[in-house]
């Protein structure tokens, strides 16, 4: 990997909404009043990537109680199909917006709140985002270990991709 590439505002913004577009999971990991990280698998919600990152959420998760109590969190997105990996930093936010409920609501999440968008437990998730890290080949998976194996053979690195950093403004 190439040294950390450094952006920040609109540059930054646009270059983390590209990575995460289509990268339908994220690992949400929160602190525990123990002190200790407990993570979980969230859907990201399909917006545009404007600085927050949407989720749906049971307000009676031990996710929206741990945010109360700290609301820094982190995002780890993974595309290993296209060797992308970001972590994301930020400030979480737990709402009872009807109207955004209603923006992101799709029928799968009948399933974990039946009484639909307008269940009693149905809360918005927004993640601020501060900074992220990122990790992504350049090249597609057969130039990639074309390049791991020409380093291995002459005992020498290889480029095989880009590694950044993006701070918003927050």
């Amino acid at each position: 990997m190439s040294e950390a590439t450094e952006l920040t505002g609109a540059a930054g913004m646009k270059k983390l909404g590209d990575l995460i577009a289509d990268i339908r999971f994220a690992m949400l990991t929160t602190a525990a009043k123990d002190g200790t990280f407990d993570s979980r698998p969230m859907a990201t919600q399909k917006t545009e990537f404007q600085g927050s990152v949407w989720f749906l959420t049971a307000d009676d998760s031990r996710k929206v109680s741990e945010i109360a109590h700290n609301a820094n969190v982190s995002l780890i997105y993974a595309d290993p199909g296209n060797a992308s990996y970001i972590t994301v930093k930020g400030r979480a936010n737990v709402s009872h917006d009807k109207q955004k409920i209603h923006e992101l609501w799709s029928p799968i999440y009948q399933a974990w709140f039946p009484g639909g968008e307008n269940d009693p437990q149905i809360r918005v998730l927004r993640v601020d985002v501060t900074e992220a890290e990122y990790w992504e080949a350049n090249d597609s998976k057969i130039i990639r270990s074309i390049k791991y194996l020409a380093a291995a053979a002459t005992k020498g690195s290889v480029d095989v991709g880009e590694h950044g950093k993006v701070s918003l403004d927050r």
